[in-house]
């Protein structure tokens, strides 16, 4: 494809594509794929640079009233991680806030945490400027020697430096253990270095299996992502674990990969959007199709189908305090694979594995995070460069 915009590709995902390490580099020239597989790495880097920042105190105050987490995009995830770790019974409430300018009710009585992976976002600066100015405790989380670090360090407040790497949807782990370092020191979660430790692990782990030499049948990355091709994916989460892994997928696949998506939680799914696998793009289309139908065929990748990606928590911690109880989700889970199959919708299922929520989490996105990327390379894309980002901005900027 051609045109102002620059924007090259193809339509027809290309299976073979995936198993040509000579094409993927060519369609890679940024690295996305080794930045993903950096992730265990992050999480060991930006635990090692924390620990050098004093932040106790955030103590001297005691418990805030709230945590307000600002910043856009992939540092907004990072607030939804936190309140999914501080769990329904949190001491303070969590809110991740992805506007310019602070709610009106902040003050003194709370925490601001300012990320930006480049330093420069407008909502992480403004927040962290209106919180200075209100007498609320502030952190700043983002690139080294930049614009977000000058602020923070003018109201006398500590700064967690993070590597940048661009784009900042590269940057969630390394984005993600600052926060949950800084709300430990709150009181607010119980992670400790061993988690971290398994977290990194388990990153590491996976970044192996989804390696770009394994071929596609041995490798998960890309079997999903060649699964996913020509479809209209559908992530839904059966916990509020598993459902910000799902809406970390969609920001992927949106981004890398340039596919439309729905996420979610599996229980709003139940009372709505499960109409969907109902739909001309569900059963309706899937009633005609041949069963024996080669699902990577041309012709089959030319009609839009739906493609539910299904992520369970597995239910490890079935005994903690949750919002709803595991065998509830469990059902519901269960219930939604029964539906789809009945209507001929394919299904892929991912369960969470590992001891701690962050560990379980990390195996929720891993595999995900990668096949957003493989998916991308099968289409001919650069999954760094989003030509439509960077004309939004111009457009948008004054």
């Amino acid at each position: 494809m051609g045109g102002a915009a620059g924007l090259r590709g193809q339509r027809v995902a290309d299976e073979a594509l995936l198993d040509n390490q000579d094409a993927m580099a060519e369609n890679d020239p940024g690295g996305m794929l080794r930045m993903t597989a950096s992730a265990g790495a992050q999480v060991r880097e930006s635990a090692a640079l924390a620990a050098e920042v004093n932040l106790r105190a955030l103590e001297d105050d005691g418990l805030p009233r709230a945590v307000v987490i600002a910043g856009a995009g992939t540092a907004a995830r990072t607030g939804e991680i936190l309140a999914m770790a501080a769990g329904p019974r949190s001491r303070a409430p969590v809110i991740a806030h992805r506007s310019a300018a602070l709610p009106g009710w902040v003050g003194a009585a709370d925490v601001v945490i300012a990320i930006s992976a480049s330093g420069h976002s407008p909502e992480a600066l403004a927040a962290a400027e209106a919180a200075s100015r209100r007498g609320a405790r502030l952190v700043g989380i983002g690139a080294p020697d930049s614009e977000l670090q000058s602020v923070v360090e003018r109201a006398r407040s500590p700064f967690i430096p993070v590597p940048r790497r661009a784009p900042a949807r590269a940057s969630l782990w390394a984005l993600t253990v600052p926060v949950l370092l800084a709300a430990r020191t709150l009181g607010l979660v119980k992670v400790n270095e061993a988690d971290f430790a398994e977290t990194a692990t388990r990153l590491d782990a996976d970044a192996e299996r989804c390696r770009p030499n394994a071929e596609s049948f041995v490798n998960p990355a890309k079997s999903l992502a060649l699964g996913l091709a020509g479809s209209v994916p559908i992530v839904w989460g059966s916990s509020p674990l598993a459902t910000v892994a799902a809406r970390r997928f969609a920001d992927t696949l949106s981004a890398n990969a340039r596919y439309p998506v729905v996420a979610g939680a599996l229980g709003e799914a139940g009372r709505g959007r499960v109409g969907l696998l109902d739909g001309v793009f569900g059963g309706l289309v899937e009633s005609d199709r041949d069963i024996f139908a080669d699902p990577f065929d041309d012709e089959d990748q030319q009609s839009s189908r739906l493609r539910v990606v299904l992520l369970r928590d597995g239910g490890l911690n079935a005994d903690d305090d949750t919002d709803e109880p595991f065998a509830v989700e469990e059902r519901r889970a269960d219930a939604i694979q029964t539906l789809a199959e009945r209507r001929g919708v394919r299904c892929d299922v991912i369960t969470a594995e590992g001891g701690s929520s962050l560990e379980r989490l990390a195996s929720l996105v891993a595999v995900p995070d990668f096949a957003s990327v493989y998916l991308a390379l099968a289409h001919g894309l650069d999954p760094m460069a989003v030509p439509a980002v960077s004309e939004m901005k111009e457009l948008s900027n004054p």
